[in-house]
Formats: C-alpha cells, structure tokens, sequence
C-alpha cells in the first residue's frame, strides 16, 4: 500500500485507523529488514596486538574468526515505526532448524557468511542494560537477539575480510511479523482502542521522545525469525557487536570485546527520521 504524504498528524492517524488492516496485512506479508548501528569493531592479532580497521593482518595465519553480534534489540522505535516487544521471538527460536547469517539479506548460496549446521551459528535472547551496548541516555534493558557464530574464510572470502577488517560494523534481521497493535496517541473517540495500544506499550519505547513526536507506533509482539545479516546500514540503531575473536591454524586464539561507545563517539543519526515512511509535510 502507497502511504501518501500528510499535513498533519490528525490526517496520518486517521489514514492509519482507516486501513489498519491492510496495513497489518501488508507488514504481515513482506518479509522485514531492519537493524544497525555504528561501532567499530576492533580486533587483534594473534600476538594481540590491536588491528586498525582499515589495515589487515598481513602474514598472519588467521584461520576462523568467532563473532558475537547483535542482530535486533526490542523497545526501539525505528525507521519502519515498529517497536519490537520482549519476547517476539519466543516462539520462532523454538521451531527455527537451520539459522543463516547472511550478506545483505541476500538468501543464494554465495551470500552466506554462516549457518548453524556447518558453522556452530547458534541465535539466542539476551537481556542487556541499555548503557552495556553504549545507550546510556535510555533506561532499562534491552532483550537483544543475539548471533554467536564461526566465520570461515571458506564460505564466504569477501565477508570473512570485511569481518577480519573490522568493516562490518551493522547489523540487520529479516524476519516476518505475526501479532502487531497500532498505537496512537489521540484522545478521539474514533481511537479508543489504539489509545489503550498506546497508553499499554508506550513506556517500554527506549527512544521515547521520538514516538511522542511522532504519535504513533506499531507495537510488535511476536515475529518469525527467517535470517540476520550483515549490511551497511538497517533500521535499527541499537545492534552493536559484542565480541570478534580469531583462532589461527597454529592453534593461538585471541579475543577482543567490544567496548560501548560513548554518546559522542557513536555517530549515529536520528535513522527514524531519515528513512521514516510516514513524513509530514
């Protein structure tokens, strides 16, 4: 569905009650691709020595690198107008039998970095207080979906360097929604239901400020897990890596966890306004 361009936010909202579910229908169907943030990921050499991102370990013997990420993290709103719940992903991660870490979103054979058949990827929920992934400012936590995985320059040469590089520094789930509520913040008659949406989920946006300017929000309660992937840049603004570690073929193993960023060395830019489909004119 074309979403047109708005005057005001009476008009967003109304167009929003009005084809609520053709919009739930439409978010249901297309498969979603969202997450990211800027960091740095640092790593070392078997000497442990620090790594520059734009340098390489010449004549190392580098082997498998084992990298733990942050694929998705709830209570953000971001550039979709979504707001993951905790506990979305409770149901999927109990059925899903083959977890893929992926190029861009890309699901053909030469895009994969890893999977957890042949690369120990393992996708599990972790709980997180905002300020251990560098978002100080937010209170609470976080439940973050993370991917704790091996990546062998065999699968995939190019992102195994970008890896080795400290290049990749966002990441991104795709995924499909089951259970959605829209939220608005309106005292109209007309949207007594999404009032009580948004009266019941607004206190657990992180960015709250954001979803106060703009009104609304779909609150997201449950989603089946399809990928995660490594992309340039997502929708999601809270998905740090956790850890890069690199085992050689001599045996030596080195580990560099990742240290937040502070909020004037994150660089990250207000990614809701940016790409938020719903602007007011």
């Amino acid at each position: 569905m074309q979403i047109p361009n708005f005057h005001t936010k009476e008009e967003k909202f109304k167009f929003l009650k009005d084809h609520k579910q053709d919009l739930i229908a439409s978010k249901k169907y297309q498969p979603k691709h969202a997450d990211a943030i800027c960091y740095g990921v640092p790593l070392s050499n078997s000497k442990g020595e620090a790594v520059k991102s734009d340098s390489t370990m010449e004549g190392e013997d580098v082997g498998i690198l084992k990298a733990l990420v942050v694929i998705n993290t709830t209570n953000i709103l971001d550039s979709h107008g979504d707001v993951h719940i905790p506990g979305l992903w409770n149901k999927s991660l109990k059925e899903v039998k083959n977890m893929y870490l992926l190029q861009e979103h890309r699901m053909t054979f030469d895009k994969i970095i890893a999977d957890s058949l042949k690369n120990n990827l393992k996708a599990s929920v972790k709980n997180y207080e905002w300020s251990k992934l560098g978002f100080p400012e937010y209170e609470g936590k976080t439940q973050a979906l993370v991917f704790d995985s091996e990546i062998d320059s065999n699968r995939n040469a190019y992102m195994f360097e970008q890896y080795r590089k400290g290049y990749v520094t966002e990441h991104s789930v795709g995924m499909q929604y089951v259970n959605m509520f829209l939220c608005i913040n309106s005292t109209e008659k007309y949207f007594v239901e999404e009032k009580q949406n948004w009266d019941k989920y607004i206190s657990e946006v992180a960015n709250k400020q954001d979803a106060i300017n703009e009104g609304n929000f779909w609150a997201v309660t449950e989603a089946k897990l399809i990928e995660g992937s490594a992309v340039v840049r997502g929708s999601n603004f809270a998905t740090p890596t956790i850890s890069i570690s690199n085992t050689t073929e001599s045996g030596k193993s080195t580990t560099e966890e990742i240290e937040p960023l502070n909020s004037t060395q994150k660089q990250v830019e207000s990614v809701y306004y940016l790409v938020n489909n719903l602007n007011l004119k």
